[in-house]
């Protein structure tokens, strides 16, 4: 099965994971997909085959020289994002994309407009796999997935490029921010790994977002409204008052780079109570640290206006891996020259979000992250170029190259 079959084939699997069933993996889904790969690395010639109770697949490529090389590992994720189904997934392959326009679903009027999504124009000529407009594609994780496995296929099959163990393994449950909770790291064995979960072709990125999801409560008191002078307290207006006592320009929407933010993801309620959810984001871990404290600070403030009406909850959920990876360069530089050596210009910059890479570095496994080529991911309009596809299988190729020759 070449390279982009696979990934069709792998789409077709409904993976999505969801937060509120408090299991691993979160869905059944996972688990027979995790199953189908199981089978598929066992034919290809894989050996150290397992899959756990959780649905961790792990695997290895035994190496074929005698010199002493670092075990080096690539990971990917099997879920795919709660946002849009991603069952049924429809693909359509475009060859040749003539930089026009992309009509999904015509007789919805859906279609990728250039206008929204100018980043298209940069693979005119190319070979592009879109959605049929219902549904998310999948290329976030599965196009991983796929380069991963076609990338230890081909080193199987060209036993002339030397290389050291490479490990695998295939996770659940990353974007609801569980993928590395009960990834079993000693196990895993490598000294370093990657993680294929990047957007366009060239990113290479060891920093992301320290993050923090946080709830506020705000409690009220109904009264019927025709008798409620002096005595209702509407839970639904102090939380409105409270999120507007944030700073407007600090929203997803306004920011870039390495701008943090305040983002209101979920507010459920009635008078009697309200419910709001922040995520919390910043590059910098003192920033980070200021922005939990501002909730804090207005929560206090609510509270003199309103006694006891508003309660906080914040829970980090990962930090930023530089701290993890700056001593570790050289796993950065051997990525970069891997990609060099295919044709590709890295772009070096930081994640506007979190990779499995985050947490399984602070749990002693370096992980920088590289593009697996998709764009527009978690909905409808996500594409991927195949040549993007392929470049990235070079780079892992190229990657376990280098160690060895390193």
């Amino acid at each position: 099965m070449n390279l982009v079959d696979r990934f069709l084939h792998y789409v077709s699997f409904d993976t999505q994971s969801d937060e509120l069933t408090h299991m691993t993996p979160s869905t059944p889904g996972q688990m027979i997909f995790a199953q189908e790969l199981e089978k598929e690395l066992r034919k290809i010639g894989m050996t150290e085959v397992s899959l756990d109770e959780n649905g961790y697949l792990m695997a290895t490529l035994p190496p074929n020289t005698s010199k002493n090389i670092p075990v080096i590992g690539f990971i990917a994720h099997l879920d795919t994002s709660p946002d849009l189904s991603g069952r049924h997934v429809t693909p359509r392959i475009i060859k040749n994309y003539d930089g026009n326009d992309i009509p999904l679903c015509p007789e919805e009027n859906i279609i990728l407009h250039t206008k929204d999504f100018p980043e298209v124009k940069k693979y005119i000529g190319q070979d592009l796999i879109v959605t049929n407009g219902k549904t998310l594609l999948g290329a976030d994780d599965k196009a991983g997935i796929a380069e991963i496995i076609s990338a230890m296929e081909y080193l199987i099959q060209h036993p002339e490029i030397k290389h050291g163990k490479i490990r695998v393994a295939f996770t659940p449950d990353e974007e609801i921010g569980q993928g590395p909770h009960k990834f079993d790291v000693k196990k895993f064995g490598a000294e370093w790994a990657y993680t294929l979960d990047g957007g366009e072709i060239g990113e290479l990125e060891y920093e992301n977002f320290n993050a923090a999801i946080a709830k506020i409560l705000f409690k009220g008191r109904n009264v019927h409204p025709g008798y409620a002078k002096h005595k209702m307290i509407n839970s639904l207006r102090i939380a409105n008052q409270y999120a507007i006592m944030l700073p407007r320009w600090e929203t997803p929407e306004h920011t870039e780079g390495y701008e943090g933010f305040y983002h209101l993801i979920s507010c459920e309620g009635t008078v009697e109570q309200t419910t709001l959810t922040y995520i919390i984001r910043d590059h910098d871990r003192d920033r980070f640290e200021r922005r939990k404290k501002e909730f804090e600070h207005l929560v206090r403030k609510i509270n003199k206006e309103f006694p006891n009406c508003a309660s906080l909850e914040i829970k980090d959920q990962y930090y930023n891996m530089r701290e993890m990876v700056e001593p570790v360069m050289h796993i950065v530089d051997l990525a970069s020259q891997a990609m060099k050596e295919v044709g590709i210009v890295p772009i070096v910059k930081p994640v506007r979000g979190g990779t499995d890479g985050a947490q399984l570095s602070f749990m002693g496994l370096p992980c920088p992250n590289i593009f697996a080529g998709g764009h527009n991911f978690h909905g409808r309009y996500e594409f991927v170029p195949i040549q993007s596809m392929e470049k990235a299988r070079d780079v892992v190729i190229q990657i376990a190259r280098l160690a060895a020759e390193k």
